[in-house]
């Protein structure tokens, strides 16, 4: 939608209301989901603009995903980088419980969990069902991924909601390796 097509001759939106906020020609809610859709498609000079213009950092789309949990998520190191600069809560949750280091630990983005990690995610964050981002690589078999949030301090022993642990999915998963790598990374072979 172009500026000119968001409002009408004098200024005010199709409602002839005015606008409640946001840039001359869009509405609050039209600004708000170009935000989000630039931390989506990785427009980091984009997000930084409307971060310095007073955008909310952790502005939540309707399932509760923050710009920082859609840029990581679609892979985007540099936009992360930019939310994160501008005081984005590094372990905000979605509505079903999950954080950034979650989708980037099933994803099996590395130097977005290194970027998050150093940025102070929590390593056990567990979503709605009591899976941790550890768990989440143990289930799509990102050993890297594994071997990182382990270093970081992960808990394979931690319990998900149907009473499982890393290692007890890994097997379930058919990742009989992966089980092994998560008892040796722990000391116990």
């Amino acid at each position: 939608m172009t500026q000119e097509s968001a409002r009408t001759p004098h200024g005010s939106d199709s409602t002839g209301q005015g606008q409640s906020g946001g840039a001359p020609g869009f509405t609050r809610a039209q600004v708000e989901a170009l935000f989000m859709n630039a931390a989506r498609e990785g427009e980091a000079e984009l997000l930084a603009r409307f971060l310095d213009a007073g955008m909310e950092a952790d502005l939540r789309s309707d399932k509760g995903y923050t710009p920082l949990i859609l840029a990581t998520y679609n892979g985007h190191l540099e936009a992360a980088r930019v939310l994160l600069a501008h005081g984005a809560d590094v372990n905000a949750q979605d509505e079903k419980g999950a954080t950034a280091l979650a989708g980037v630990a099933f994803k099996g983005d590395l130097a977005l969990a290194r970027l998050l990690l150093e940025a102070g995610a929590g390593v056990d964050v567990a979503n709605a069902v009591g899976r941790t981002p550890l768990m989440f690589a143990v289930m799509f078999g990102r050993e890297d991924m594994v071997r990182l949030l382990l270093a970081a301090g992960a808990d394979p022993y931690r319990r998900d909601g149907e009473g499982l642990n890393a290692i007890e999915l890994a097997h379930r998963q058919g990742g009989a390796a992966l089980a092994q790598v998560l008892a040796q990374e722990q000391g116990n072979p």
